[in-house]
């Protein structure tokens, strides 16, 4: 694929999180056709300022600061970084007003919610199945696993061509039912309620995922395409519409 055929893609960077790495974002966007630039939060102040790009991609990262969405922070949330939430909602925001293709991925679909009116669950007092684990070794972080139900005609249906997905989940906070933002769209659903994916109807193609798509348990894995590398494609693709 020549390079002029691959959009431009702003992958949001920030703080270094334990178990988790920021290239396989980059390295998923890249498979799937697109030309990943990596854009530190810590530069972002205005949509004015952004490179040119085709695309956004907000990546996963720690708990949102609970003052966003107006509640006082538990002592459930050890770690926030309100810069991040602000520089990360001024591309959220730019991309919804721009018709610009977005997704958002963990953390990111938590501010995909927040950004546009919704609030949090700061904590998931139960373990299974949605929080990370300790390996067997002691030392390596697990993911939980569990089935979503997809929404029939959404563009996650769409876009997988599933009516459930088995996916990976490594998060302590929550979309529930009642706190999820005016004019979002839920497209997949937890076995236990937790909202697992939400989009916005009126957009060209915006998507938030509470899974990690990008992480090569996941990536690597064809049985599960349809909830991984088939929404990079998609993303890519619709990023390549726009440009």
């Amino acid at each position: 694929m020549a390079a002029s055929d691959r959009p431009r893609i702003l992958i949001s960077r920030a703080e270094v999180i334990p178990g988790e790495r920021w290239d396989e974002y980059a390295e998923c966007v890249a498979a799937a056709g697109g030309d990943p630039a990596p854009i530190d939060v810590a530069t972002i102040t205005t949509a004015a300022a952004l490179p040119a790009h085709a695309g956004i991609l907000i990546t996963a990262g720690v708990d949102i600061d609970p003052a966003r969405y107006g509640e006082p922070q538990s002592d459930r949330v050890a770690e926030v970084n309100a810069a991040r939430d602000d520089a990360e909602a001024v591309l959220i925001e730019h991309a919804l007003a721009a018709g610009v293709p977005l997704f958002c991925i963990c953390r990111g679909f938590q501010l995909f919610n927040v950004v546009q009116g919704g609030s949090l669950l700061q904590h998931l007092e139960e373990r299974e199945p949605h929080r990370a684990r300790r390996g067997a070794d002691g030392v390596s972080i697990e993911s939980g696993w569990h089935p979503v139900t997809v929404a029939p005609g959404s563009l996650l249906a769409s876009v997988s061509g599933a009516e459930t997905l088995r996916v990976n989940s490594r998060h302590h906070q929550a979309v529930e039912a009642h706190r999820v933002a005016p004019g979002l769209r839920v497209s997949a659903i937890a076995p236990d309620g937790v909202m697992e994916a939400l989009e916005h109807p009126a957009h060209p193609w915006a998507l938030g995922v509470q899974w990690h798509p990008e992480r090569a348990e996941m990536a690597a894995d064809p049985a599960l395409a349809a909830a991984a590398p088939r929404l990079f494609e998609a993303f890519v693709d619709a990023c390549r519409q726009h440009a």
